[in-house]
């Protein structure tokens, strides 16, 4: 179901590419590639760049590499939340949809900023842009106060997932909440939505995107540390 998902959007990835591009990246990582078919354009972006993807599943392997899609990148099996590089590891490090199916979405992200140098990018859900306005304002007004994975655990009968048939096994989840941890690692962060939007609303893309795009930057570091 999830073998392509997140790689069929050519004016999210050509977004992300033009803003990564003065960076100058020589190598980047994408985490939960499926079957890798997404590393092309990044691999075709950045000339000479060493483009690697991760993906627990042996199955989307299997189907990217009969599919041809490993000619020019590499993709291991590895998972987001134990990933086998080192610190540092790679200029940019992406993510497309996968964090809304992990139960510690925290954990892949600390990987990611753990393994990045230069930018973390991270396109996914945003709970707070779904459904109605009451029901976006009481989602945000649960989240202020403490209480979403309360409410969260009772609604879902303690399983804390949901299953759909267009999405499958699902985790409550908004980019919005891994804001803070990323922001504790980058110089600058950029939000925006990651479709089409019609809102005004000052709380653009908050409450006004259903997806939303995250890219963090920061500058080299002289001491060769990263965190």
């Amino acid at each position: 179901m999830h073998a392509h998902e997140g790689a069929d959007d050519p004016a999210c990835r050509n977004l992300i590419i033009s803003i990564l591009r003065p960076l100058d990246i020589q190598s980047l990582l994408d985490v939960g590639s499926g079957t890798g078919r997404g590393l092309q354009d990044f691999a075709a972006s950045f000339p000479g760049a060493l483009v690697c993807g991760v993906e627990p599943v042996r199955a989307l392997l299997q189907q990217g590499v009969a599919a041809g899609n490993t000619q020019t990148v590499s993709l291991l099996q590895a998972s987001g939340e134990a990933l086998p590089f080192g610190d540092g590891s790679f200029d940019a490090v992406s993510e497309f949809s996968i964090l809304h199916h992990v139960p510690n979405p925290f954990a892949v992200v600390r990987e990611m900023l753990r393994v990045a140098r230069r930018a973390v990018v991270i396109v996914d859900c945003n709970r707070f842009g779904q459904g109605s306005l009451p029901a976006k304002l009481f989602k945000l007004f649960l989240c202020k106060t403490g209480l979403w994975h309360a409410f969260n655990f009772v609604r879902t009968r303690g399983k804390r997932y949901q299953i759909s048939e267009g999405d499958g096994l699902f985790y409550s989840y908004s980019v919005y909440d891994s804001y803070d941890l990323v922001a504790s690692w980058a110089d600058r962060i950029l939000v925006l939505p990651s479709g089409q939007t019609h809102s005004r609303s000052w709380f653009h893309p908050l409450l006004s995107a259903e997806g939303v795009i995250l890219v963090a930057t920061r500058e080299p570091r002289e001491d060769g540390k990263q965190n």
